[in-house]
């Protein structure tokens, strides 16, 4: 895929889901490249609404661009999705989550998602608020390091990726993304046959951390559904496990259903709140994947309120 490209994943999935082609409102929480959006408005119906959200101060000029192919249906409003009971808007008929870091944040160098080029170790997607992922790397306890790399980015090697990290502090090793991933690379050690680098894991633990990432989703969820109107659909788009687990635990909880293997409520104890519209999570096509490599782990599940 070209840099710079934006390719909005499992998109006929998504909107068959959402059928804007009824009308109505609608919310997209992660604008990025406004991929979803766009085909949203083209299909929305006559007099349909599309409000937009992004935390990333670079995608206001983004939304500025789609405003002017869709002035009257379109707002966009620079915010974390975590924030979404606050918008006068509400309630919407469809609501969409595409989780995880956009074409364009991975793409430009300088915010330092990726190992690819060397940049600031940043990772924040509001460059405006926050530390950077190098600020955290350097001050956060131990606990909150070995959280972001052994538990969100699932490194089977962590604590000799922490005790690096900690070895490294002071020294200007994790200020930049290519000294990182040259430290992470040399505690797990490059496995004979590995298709990924040994950083890829650790890189996406610390972004997920300096984000909060799970923390924002665990809030957002219950807010998006409370601004769904009755027969409103709420889909979620997630790229690893993580994520998902979270997305299927709360929909089994809103349509009644155990949670997981552990839940043992009565029937009568569950409260059913909407119905399941994907048994299993959709997954892109081969020929999707083909197209657009970056959409091989994407997830899609939805609900509609009752």
């Amino acid at each position: 895929m070209p840099e710079g490209k934006h390719i909005p994943v499992l998109l006929e999935e998504t909107l068959s889901l959402l059928d804007p082609e009824r009308g109505g409102s609608f919310l997209d929480c992660t604008f990025g490249g406004g991929g979803h959006s766009r085909a949203i408005l083209s299909r929305a119906g006559k007099n349909s609404l599309l409000v937009a959200l992004d935390r990333d101060p670079a995608a206001t000029a983004r939304a500025e661009a789609l405003s002017e192919d869709f002035r009257d249906s379109f707002v966009f409003h620079g915010m974390n999705f975590s924030r979404l009971d606050g918008l006068s808007e509400a309630p919407f008929d469809g609501i969409l989550m595409d989780l995880g870091v956009s074409s364009f944040q991975l793409d430009d160098a300088s915010r330092g998602f990726s190992f690819r080029d060397d940049a600031p170790t940043d990772m924040r997607m509001d460059t405006s608020a926050g530390i950077s992922a190098a600020e955290f790397l350097e001050t956060a306890p131990r606990d909150r390091i070995e959280e972001a790399v052994r538990d969100f980015g699932e490194e089977p090697r962590w604590r000799r990726v922490v005790d690096a990290i900690f070895d490294a502090r002071g020294t200007g090793a994790l200020a930049s993304t290519a000294s990182f991933a040259e430290l992470v690379d040399r505690a797990v050690g490059r496995r004979p046959g590995a298709k990924i680098r040994p950083a890829t894991k650790t890189f996406q633990g610390v972004r997920i951390a300096v984000n909060d990432e799970l923390g924002e989703l665990r809030r957002a969820l219950p807010k998006a559904f409370a601004a769904l109107k009755p027969r409103g659909v709420l889909a979620v788009i997630s790229f690893h496990s993580l994520e998902d687990r979270i997305v299927k635990r709360f929909f089994k909880e809103m349509c009644g259903r155990p949670v997981d293997r552990r839940d043992n409520r009565l029937q009568d104890e569950r409260k059913q709140f909407a119905e399941l519209l994907t048994g299993k999570a959709l997954r892109p096509s081969a020929d999707e994947i083909s197209r657009n490599p970056r959409s091989r782990s994407s997830r899609l599940r939805a609900i509609r309120k009752l």
